[in-house]
């Protein structure tokens, strides 16, 4: 039996309004995510998708309920998660190479050590020959794989993914989208386990091994969907079809 590797239990998020009760963003969600899971999350937009990932990380307290990662409360970002931004979140003025170390800023390594292991996440994802290069002189898949290799580093257990293909055109979205799978797939490295927030259909069908679907704000789940399909998937095909024709009613039923 799979184990899980992080809780979510019955979490919610109200933001204070002076004079009011506060907006309730997430109602109350409650999930587990598996080990060796590529697990997404969808739902309309302003649903809190991005807003639960920040409280996973530990970066935002929830109102109510809590994370727990490998056993542990999450009460701040620790050991063991990373995270990649859907707008890159690079800083211009430091190398490819050097935004990659800026993860490894905290680890009792030498400079020389994490040169190395800078250059070999570069590696992972096609960017070797790069490290000296700067944001600016980067196409936008290029800046993005800068941030998923910075992700890497850190030989994160479970990887956590804002959108991280929205910003980029369709073809380019396509290729670091077989890319990223075929890596997170590899069973002899970290990270075990992906959970993605998307607002594509068809991508969260292409990757997943499941899908969330919340409703729209105060958030809860109105749909879990289990994707069995073997990799790669046919957009084309019958059995894709019917999942999309599913999460395609969730979400109108998450609307309403």
């Amino acid at each position: 039996m799979p184990q899980s590797i992080l809780e979510v239990k019955d979490v919610s998020l109200t933001f204070p309004i002076e004079g009011d009760g506060g907006y309730q963003v997430i109602g109350s969600v409650s999930f587990n995510a598996m080990n060796n899971e590529f697990l997404s999350i969808i739902g309309p937009s302003g649903c809190g998708k991005s807003t639960l990932i920040r409280i996973i990380l530990g970066l935002q307290a929830p109102t109510r309920g809590r994370i727990v990662y490998e056993g542990k409360a999450v009460r701040e970002p620790m050991d063991g998660m990373a995270l990649v931004f859907q707008n890159f979140a690079l800083i211009p003025w430091k190398t490819a190479l050097d935004n990659v170390k800026l993860a490894l800023a905290n680890k009792d390594m030498s400079e020389e050590e994490k040169d190395k292991k800078a250059k070999d996440a570069l590696e992972k994802v096609k960017l070797g020959g790069f490290e000296t290069a700067y944001p600016p002189e980067l196409s936008g898949g290029q800046k993005q794989r800068v941030g998923i290799a910075r992700a890497l580093a850190s030989d994160p257990s479970l990887l956590l993914m804002d959108e991280p293909f929205s910003s980029l055109d369709e073809l380019t979205a396509e290729e670091l989208r077989e890319e990223t799978y075929s890596l997170l797939k590899n069973k002899t490295t970290l990270p075990r386990s992906v959970i993605m927030v998307s607002h594509n259909v068809e991508e969260v069908i292409e990757l997943s091994d499941r899908i969330i679907v919340l409703s729209k704000p105060p958030s809860h789940i109105v749909d879990v969907v289990e994707v069995k399909l073997k990799y790669p998937r046919d957009r084309r095909s019958d059995a894709f079809d019917k999942i999309a024709q599913r999460l395609y009613k969730g979400l109108y039923t998450a609307e309403e």
